[in-house]
């Protein structure tokens, strides 16, 4: 008998274990069939999560049935968030799985590599400075190589340069760099075009076209009842945390594809010249006839009557000396074999996270839904001995098991990002093992190998331990299976600041992942710092349960910043770990494991004002930050505002992008303006130019523009030196710029009225000052201030100088 193997440790764009398992309909069946009758891939390359065109991806896989996949250089880290207050690592994570979300919809699979999204930058070669281009353009190798597409789209032009964010064009360039080296090169090249690369559709129009092919890609799919362009609109919208929800279109629509590398195919079919059959393959013309008159005849009542003929054509496989095809044919079969027994096997824990000193137990699940011959044979759990089990499995007889007590590998890895485990550089995140590089995610080895006969065959299939639970709101769900250690800890205020030498005070917060834990916590500091007391006992009796703990912190007198780490001893092992969980409706739960620390920040800082209104816009921490420097902040809710109940703060801050996402502010706008005209300061923090949600965001004109200004370390000139905003209460300089984070300041205005005095100049490398970051514009008897600097990634990072800014702003008469 033949032994066939179904592993699905590693997922790169199929079902994420983590939610519920994929259950495929005949249908879908049916669809892996025509993907698995076309030999042909697509690699479509960009920069950043949302940069990639769903409408093609969604057009490829599922017209041509092109095994299609979408290359991301970066996972998005450095972008905005309008869905929660994650940025940075955290951000990248959600960005992430929303990739795998959009491509779950659209069919196509995911790649990475392991540059790290910095930010915005102007031009390639300050992105190249940053990154390691090496081994970015590695990275792409790896992926191509593994892939072996037949043709590679860009979506951004190599050739340019400052026209588009740093990270686009480098994207383009790279990708070219990478094709020139290998051996197995595609057979096409394109760049994807469209009328804004050419500044208007009148300018598009009139353009030579020689070089272009057009696709009608907006196709009608009966299987699916959409259009094209409908299931790529809802691949788009997965991209929540950037707000790129988008409609989905009916009718025919163009997309465009500038040949960079290869022949223009003289028809519109991109494979034209490429054999996608079966013949492509040596010995694959027998494979290609099975397949294809299964795929003519498909039985969508019964897909099991297919099984002999789909075992032989897998044999057939097997036996081809083509490795590559060999790997990708056998895997996607095993998939269809698999849906076509109307098998479910299932291995679910009792518990959500176990640690290495822990036991857990195990519920296993086996049935099979159809008429096909089966039994299971035996079931092997993580490294436990293979148990025999013979069992008949009848048709829809469900078949229920336990495994008791089971203790995970105690060396092995606690569950992370892999992405995360070693500490990234400022461009490059650093991951050891090469065969990770390229994987947006790895599941958790939890493995569960299920041997079974099926038609006389021997087949086995892998599934991971996963966790469900029954939610009232949303019925059946599944959580991923997690290994954590035996106890994290968290330190509150993640930034600790002093404004002196007066002591301050931290939480550490244990949380216990097993039954019965205790130790001590201390905290990690410099020599010249103190702490008191030096260490804390604890005692946890219950597995999810907290205990505070509080230190308090004496600063130094010679060093202004430093990092606490906490750590709590359990049984001998230190530990350091923080616990972060990320929890949103549209994409699985993700475990993060990050070192536990507070960055401690001494201040040279005055303030006059305490009382602060702020309306939260996209998401930031900035009223959690204004807080602990002293000042009292009441987050105010938009619909509730009115003059009276405004009227005694002494500022009120407008989160970021505030006129993007506050609907209310179409019409309490009016009110925030009489408040100014009655004393008061308004700060207005950046919004975007699209999708304002009303042009009248300030008294005066006003209008925003793209600019920017990305090195964080660009020279500030005060253009009017004398204004009280710059010596009331702090006393401002250049000085007070050094030291900021990824960024100066984004979505600069470019006009405004004679009211509005600039009061900084300052610009990257090679381009004209940038007057419009901060803007004050007396109205009535108070102030409206209008800044794009980003106090948002400044004020969590502890940067001295953008408080003692905000303060004056705040303070101003």
């Amino acid at each position: 008998m033949k032994k066939f193997i179904l592993f699905q440790l590693f997922l790169i764009s199929s079902a994420v274990w983590s939610q519920a398992p994929q259950k495929l309909n005949s249908v879908e069946i049916y669809e892996q069939l025509q993907k698995l009758n076309f030999l042909g891939k697509v690699l479509y390359v960009a920069a950043h999560p949302d940069d990639e065109n769903t409408k093609l991806i969604t057009f490829f896989s599922n017209q041509y049935h092109a095994q299609t996949a979408y290359l991301s250089l970066t996972r998005g880290d450095g972008g905005q968030n309008l869905i929660g207050t994650e940025l940075r690592e955290k951000l990248g994570a959600i960005r992430t799985q929303e990739l795998l979300s959009a491509r779950r919809i659209d069919g196509g699979e995911q790649f990475f590599t392991r540059a790290y999204d910095f930010g915005y930058s102007k031009e390639p070669n300050e992105t190249y400075a940053i990154w390691n281009k090496q081994e970015v353009c590695d990275d792409i190798i790896q992926v191509l190589n593994t892939f072996q597409p037949d043709i590679v789209i860009h979506r951004f032009a190599h050739n340019t340069p400052g026209t588009t964010h740093g990270h686009h064009t480098a994207s383009a360039q790279l990708s070219l760099e990478a094709i020139s080296l290998i051996k197995n090169q595609p057979k096409r090249v394109f760049f994807n075009t469209s009328w804004w690369f050419y500044g208007s559709q009148e300018a598009f129009e009139s353009a030579d076209k020689s070089n272009l092919i057009a696709l009608s890609t907006n196709v009608f799919y009966p299987l699916k009842g959409k259009s094209n362009n409908e299931i790529a609109a809802l691949s788009r919208s997965q991209h929540k945390c950037q707000g790129f929800g988008t409609l989905g279109t009916r009718g025919e629509e163009t997309e465009y594809l500038e040949l960079l590398k290869g022949d223009l195919p003289k028809s519109s079919n991109l494979f034209e010249g490429i054999d996608t059959t079966w013949s492509r393959v040596q010995g694959g013309q027998a494979i290609g006839a099975l397949l294809s008159e299964v795929e003519k005849n498909f039985n969508f009542n019964n897909p099991s009557v297919h099984l002999p003929d789909l075992m032989k054509a897998y044999q057939l496989i097997e036996q081809l000396d083509d490795a590559h095809w060999k790997a990708i044919k056998s895997k996607q079969l095993l998939k269809i074999i698999e849906a076509c027994s109307g098998l479910f096997m299932e291995a679910v824990a009792d518990t959500e996270s176990t640690t290495p000193s822990n036991t857990f137990n195990l519920n296993i699940e086996v049935i099979n839904r159809s008429t096909s011959k089966a039994k299971l044979v035996s079931v092997k759990v993580l490294e436990l001995p293979n148990e025999t089990k013979n069992i008949e499995l009848k048709n829809n007889i469900k078949n229920s098991f336990s495994f008791k007590n089971i203790r995970y590998n105690p060396d092995a890895d606690y569950s992370n990002l892999f992405w995360l485990k070693e500490a990234k550089t400022e461009g490059m995140y650093r991951i050891s093992n090469p065969e990770l590089r390229i994987l947006p995610e790895v599941t958790t080895a939890f493995p569960v190998v299920f041997t079974l006969e099926i038609e006389g065959n021997t087949l086995e299939i892998v599934k991971n331990i996963c966790y469900k639970f029954n939610n009232p709101d949303d019925g059946e769900t599944y959580i991923p299976f997690t290994v954590l250690p035996e106890a994290t800890t968290a330190i509150s205020p993640e930034v600790l600041l002093f404004n002196g030498v007066d002591p301050k005070t931290v939480t550490v917060t244990v949380t216990a992942h097993k039954a019965d834990i205790k130790g001590t916590v201390s905290l990690c500091y410099p020599s010249d710092w103190r702490v008191e007391p030096k260490e804390i006992p604890i005692a946890i009796a219950s597995k999810n349960e907290t205990q505070n703990v509080t230190f308090t912190v004496y600063p130094s007198k010679s060093i202004t910043t430093t990092n606490l780490i906490s750590l709590v001893q359990i049984e001998g092992q230190l530990l350091d770990r923080k616990l972060i969980t990320l929890g949103y409706p549209h994409i699985p739960k993700q475990t993060l494991l990050l070192p536990s620390e507070s960055k401690a920040v001494i201040l040279d800082l005055k303030i006059k004002g305490k009382n602060i209104g702020y309306i939260m816009g996209a998401g930031d921490e900035i009223p959690d930050n204004l807080s602990q420097v002293g000042y009292q902040v009441k987050v105010l809710q938009p619909d509730a505002i009115t003059l009276e109940k405004i009227q005694n703060f002494d500022a009120i801050i407008l989160g970021i992008r505030a006129f993007n996402v506050v609907d209310e502010l179409k019409y309490k706008n009016k009110i925030l303006f009489d408040y100014v005209n009655n004393g008061g300061n308004l700060i207005v923090q950046y919004n975007t130019s699209n999708n304002l949600i009303t042009n009248e965001i300030a008294p005066y004109k006003l209008k925003i523009a793209n600019d920017r200004v990305t090195n964080e370390n660009a020279a500030v000139t005060l253009l009017t030196p004398q204004h009280s905003v710059l010596h009331y209460p702090n006393k401002i300089t250049e000085k007070d710029f050094t030291g900021w984070k990824q960024e100066q300041g984004l979505y600069y205005p470019n006009q405004w009225g004679t009211e509005f005095t600039p009061i900084i100049s300052s610009s990257d490398p090679g381009e004209t000052p940038k007057q419009g970051g901060l803007l004050i514009a007396k109205y009535g008897k108070g102030n409206y201030i209008y800044t794009g600097l980003s106090f948002f990634r400044e004020l969590p990072e502890g940067v001295s100088g953008a408080y003692r800014l905000l303060a004056n702003l705040i303070a101003l008469e």
